[in-house]
């Protein structure tokens, strides 16, 4: 089940149910609470620009995130070239999403 950012409530009510949890994180302190949770991955964004979305966080605080849970991060946001795409993979993200870099 993907839940976004404003549903760190149904994580444990899908746990229950018996399905795997994604979940939309954009800061630390939501990667470690949907850890604490039981969300078993999470995606974290936006790594890099990307028209209304915020401040891209950066793919040294994409790293940061990755080394600070034990979840499978995918990087989302922003990522549309085959550079940006090695240093999301250089990171230590799980994977990326993305649907600009595929059109």
């Amino acid at each position: 089940m993907h839940l976004t950012s404003l549903q760190f409530d149904d994580i444990t009510t899908a746990k229950e149910l018996g399905l795997e949890v994604i979940i939309s994180c954009h800061t630390k302190e939501e990667v470690l609470n949907a850890e604490e949770l039981g969300a078993d991955y999470v995606t974290y964004s936006p790594i890099f620009s990307t028209p209304n979305k915020g401040e891209p966080k950066g793919v040294h605080d994409l790293q940061n995130i990755v080394n600070a849970t034990s979840l499978k991060v995918f990087a989302l946001g922003g990522i549309i070239t085959e550079e940006q795409v090695k240093e999301v993979e250089k990171s230590g993200a799980y994977g990326f999403a993305s649907i600009r870099y595929f059109l």
